[in-house]
Order: C-alpha cells, then structure tokens, then sequence
C-alpha cells in the first residue's frame, strides 16, 4: 500500500479496509493533493486480493466540506484547459470509487457539501449520523455541481436530485435518507455499528462474485461512461468562464454577498 498525506488508510484482519480522509483543520476539504491520493488508494484497493470491504470514512468533526479553498482560489488563474483537466482528477478520482470491485461502505461522521456529498454518492450504501448537514452549494457560487452529477443523479434519480441539485439548499440527515443520499441516519453512538451490520455480510460472500454482481448493477444503472465524463467537464469549463462564476467566486472569497443574493 502506498503512503498517504491527506487520506489514511489501513485494513484489518478480516480484510476490512478504512480509507478515511485525513485533513480535519480543513474539514477534509478535496485538495488537488487528496484527488491525486484517493485515485491511487482506489487502485491500491481494486488490486489487494486481501480486502473485503472498504469503508469511506472522514476524520474529525466533518466528512468532506467540498473543494478546497486555495485550489479554488488556484483554478481561478488558470486558463481554460488547465481548469478542465483539474475537473477531469476529481472525475477521475470519483470514477476509481464509484467503479471499486469491492463493496464500498459510507461512514459519514460528520457533514458533507458539494463534493463531498459526491463522494457519499459513490458509496455502494452510505451511514450518516444523525445531525450532520449536505449541500450541494456550487450554485452559489456561480457555477454546478457538474463532474459529481452523473453519480449524484444515479444515486438520488433525476427528480429527487431535482429538489437539491440547483438550489444549494442545506438538508438534514433525515432529508439525506428521504433523497436516497443515505440508506439510514443513527446518532453518534450508533454509527460504527451500523456500518459494521452493513460490512459483515460480505464476509460471506465470494469476493469475485461480490465485483461481478456490482460491475453488473453498474452496467444496468444509469450510464456513466467517457462521453458522459466529458459532457460534466465541458459544462463545468463553460460556466468558470462567465460573469456569474467570477461574481460568485470572487464574493465568495471577499466575504461579501454576490449580486443576486436577496
């Protein structure tokens, strides 16, 4: 396994792999970084024989506030095509997990925005406590929620995600479960049992039929392919580059209202 800086990872010895995202004073905000780490754990994990399960996990108080404010604050100079192929890591990155041949289990501890809660969308079932928060806030800055779409929209189907997927609305856990973003919320002091009752069951089961059985539920549910990829990174590209997304971004980090709040 390889050594990490902004994710750990470790495996137990019944084969149940933690992947937790490890950058707690920044509420384990997605750095250029934490992409480039969490496509090689994914790797890693695909390749070890030994693992069973994984468990996607944050540390601290927050399971991943979204992008990180200084790549954001980076892919502001950048020009179009270098801005294009940062949205292609974290496409990159939420193709590896969504596609791990192994089942992949969400332990959100904490809360979850924009690409975070992407990131709980690619978990074959996710686990959240009781009072955390999601949002889906790209909006509010000018721009969309555009590279974790496909996985947000097969997660949640086009008409639920409908309600959230614009508005950059806050939802509660029991919302999140209601959305399809959650398969259950539990207080705190429940939550690492009610995973381990989601983990336990693979242990029975034969690992090479566990990957087939979720390669063919991927192949029958909503596409996700290259063109599908592609499609998110051109629609994202296009919205950096208008009035609203420099607005948004730019009152965003003045700490001022943009122009359309009311």
């Amino acid at each position: 396994m390889s050594m990490f800086e902004t994710i750990a990872l470790e495996t137990d010895a019944r084969g149940v792999a933690r992947l937790t995202l490890n950058r707690v004073d920044k509420h384990n905000a997605m750095s250029a970084l934490m992409l480039a780490e969490l496509t090689q754990a994914a790797a890693d994990l695909a390749a070890d024989d030994a693992v069973r399960v994984v468990v996607l996990t944050g540390a601290g108080k927050s399971f991943c506030a979204g992008g990180d404010l200084a790549w954001m604050q980076a892919q502001r100079e950048m020009d179009a095509p270098t801005r294009a192929a940062e949205a292609g890591k974290l496409a990159a990155m939420l193709g590896a997990l969504n596609a791990l041949p192994k089942p992949l289990i969400g332990l959100l501890q904490g809360n979850a925005f924009g690409g975070g809660v992407g990131m709980a969308a690619v978990c074959d079932v996710a686990i959240g406590v009781d009072s955390l928060k999601m949002a889906l806030t790209e909006t509010r800055l000018g721009i969309i929620p555009a590279t974790i779409g496909p996985y947000v929209l097969a997660r949640m189907g086009e008409g639920r995600a409908r309600r959230v997927f614009m508005s950059g609305r806050v939802f509660d856990a029991a919302e999140a479960v209601e959305l399809g973003l959650l398969a259950r919320a539990v207080p705190a002091s429940e939550l690492e049992a009610a995973v381990e009752r989601e983990v336990v069951p693979y242990l029975s089961c034969a690992p090479g039929a566990v990957a087939a059985a979720k390669q063919l539920a991927r192949d029958l549910g909503p596409r996700i392919d290259a063109q599908v990829v592609a499609h998110t990174i051109a629609a994202l590209s296009a919205r950096w580059e208008t009035e609203e997304a420099a607005e948004g971004i730019g009152a965003f980090f003045d700490k001022r209202k943009a122009a359309w709040m009311i």
